[in-house]
């Protein structure tokens, strides 16, 4: 198979061939965040994470449920700006019945704050990249001690 750049619809094609290939459960940004007609042709029987169509942003959450565009939210607090905002965005998800996946973004600290925040909200997923930087262990470690504390 020859790669280069693909249109929509070659672009379903590649991923409905993956899925069928291998136990592909989730996807996350699919497609462009504005080609809205995309989105709305991936089957509803895989998880589709919004991040940069969704932006953490109520607005684009609510737009996204209307056209059955995804089922998963990327929760990234410094992405919409307030913890009170990010709320908000989970809120709306989970009342839609999606999944959420709290996320730290690219360039982020060693501060290990959203892994509070995704066992808080009982978030379905936490993502940190692979635990091989500083910031990223730290995330995991702070997972390690919360479960120690619940426990």
């Amino acid at each position: 198979m020859k790669m280069g750049t693909f249109g929509r619809e070659e672009l379903l094609k590649y991923y409905l061939r993956l899925i069928k290939k291998y136990p592909i459960l989730a996807i996350e940004d699919p497609f462009a965040e504005e080609d809205w007609k995309a989105w709305e042709s991936i089957p509803s029987n895989l998880l589709i994470i919004g991040d940069d169509l969704l932006t953490t942003n109520p607005e684009r959450i609510k737009m996204a449920h209307k056209r059955n565009a995804c089922n998963g939210l990327l929760l990234k607090v410094n992405q919409i700006g307030t913890i009170t905002e990010a709320l908000e965005a989970w809120k709306l998800a989970k009342s839609f019945g999606w999944k959420v996946m709290v996320s730290h973004r690219s360039g982020d600290t060693c501060d290990s704050f959203i892994a509070d925040l995704a066992v808080g909200i009982g978030s379905d997923f936490i993502k940190s990249g692979a635990p091989a930087r500083g910031e990223r262990v730290s995330k995991y470690n702070r997972l390690l001690r919360i479960e120690e504390e619940i426990s």
